[in-house]
Order: structure tokens, then sequence, then C-alpha cells
């Protein structure tokens, strides 16, 4: 087929929640959690969507006006919840364990570029029998550190290089869901896919300056390779 511009990129940087899977379940309800925990009930699970994607401190500071310091503190409670439950109630997008098996038995160096932590991260892709399919696992940490999404976006590509892989930001484009992957991904020089069947919206996205879109796994593919998913 060959009419994609980024079919040639042999590194794919795959955000988690909203890319590969459908955690909206467990994050609105750890969420919940947390904000109880500061006293704010019946808060309505669709307005809590928007905490999928962006660092969970700078999204209690933003939506719910915390201080630093209680923002710091409503993580550590969200923890509690997500780490043991909210974790598991996620869903895998429908076509995503095809695509990615897909891609590595293409040769493409496939990695995860997720501001959600790396324990966690890793748990995730085991607990969907997917984690066998990436080469690179980046993610935040859990002492605060590496939540940015353009420092988990540079650590994958830094870890790449060690590796010994060439040209990595010349070879590499990100794949998201939200404004911050591209944010994250264009201030490391790279281009971006962004998707539409996750939680940012056309608009968030192309106004962001997204290098294009992707309406399905399959359309996302194509993309990816020129290539028809199972054809």
């Amino acid at each position: 087929m060959g009419n994609s511009i980024f079919e040639k990129k042999k590194i794919l940087l795959f955000d988690l929640d909203g890319t590969l899977t459908d955690p909206g379940l467990g994050i609105t309800n750890s969420v919940m959690y947390a904000l109880e925990r500061f006293g704010i009930t019946g808060v309505c699970r669709q307005d809590l969507y928007k905490f999928i994607g962006p660092p969970l401190s700078q999204s209690f500071e933003r939506f719910y006006g915390f201080s630093k310091e209680d923002a710091l503190r409503a993580v550590s409670v969200y923890r509690e919840y997500f780490s043991t439950k909210g974790l598991f109630e996620n869903e895998i997008f429908d076509g995503i364990e095809v695509m990615l098996k897909t891609l590595k038995a293409q040769g493409k160096k496939v990695c995860l570029a997720t501001s959600k932590p790396e324990v966690f991260a890793t748990k995730i892709l085991e607990h969907f029998g997917i984690l066998t399919y990436f080469d690179i696992i980046s993610g935040s940490m859990l002492d605060g550190t590496r939540t940015d999404k353009g420092e988990v976006i540079a650590w994958a590509l830094s870890e790449l290089e060690r590796r010994g892989e060439r040209s990595v930001s010349e070879q590499a484009i990100m794949i998201g869901d939200r404004e911050h992957d591209i944010i994250g991904a264009h201030g490391n020089d790279i281009p971006v896919i962004g998707v539409l069947f996750g939680y940012g919206s056309r608009e968030e996205l192309e106004a962001a300056g997204a290098d294009l879109l992707a309406g399905s796994v399959s359309e996302l593919y194509s993309q990816l390779t020129g290539d028809t998913l199972g054809g």
C-alpha cells in the first residue's frame, strides 16, 4: 500500500492509557477513592476521565485546586486503591495484541512511554499478556521523578541508544491519545500519531500539533506500516 509518511519508522513509542488499554474504570475509581479522603464526594465518573493521561499530581492541582503538598498526598492515597484493585479494572483495546505481535515480527522496536509508574505499567502489560512485545518500558518513578512525558520519552530514547540503536531520533515516532504525548514527543524532536479511540478529542490533538490522526487500531497499523492489519 505504501501511502504512509511514517511506515519506515523502526522505533515505535506507545502511550499506555487510552492508547493500548482503556483504563477508565480503574483510574476513575482510584481518583474517587482519593477525593473522598479529602471530603470530596458525589463526583461524576465522566468528569474524572480528564485524569487519564496527564501526571496525576498535576491533575489534582489543576482540576481541584490542591496545593502541591496535598496533590502528592492525593496521589499516595490514589495508589492505595490503584495498586491492588484499579490496576486491573482495565481492558485492552481490540486489535492491539495482534498489532503489537505483527509489528514485532516485522522487526520494529516496540517501546512503552507512559506517565504511569513503571512498576504499574509493567504489571498491566503482564496482565494482558503483551509484555513480551516490548523492548523498552519507560514510565514515571514512584518517588515522583520522571513524570513529565518529555522526560519519559527522552529516557526511552537514551536507553535505546545505550543498547546500541543508531539514528534513534530519526527512526522514532510516538503514538498517544493526549496533548501531553504530542508536547513531550515534539520536545524530543520526534513526530506523533494521535489516536482518536482514547481520551483526547480531535480538537485537543489537532491543537497540540499531532502530525497524523488515527481513528482506529487498524488505521494506526496502516499508518505505521503501509499495510493492512491481518492482510
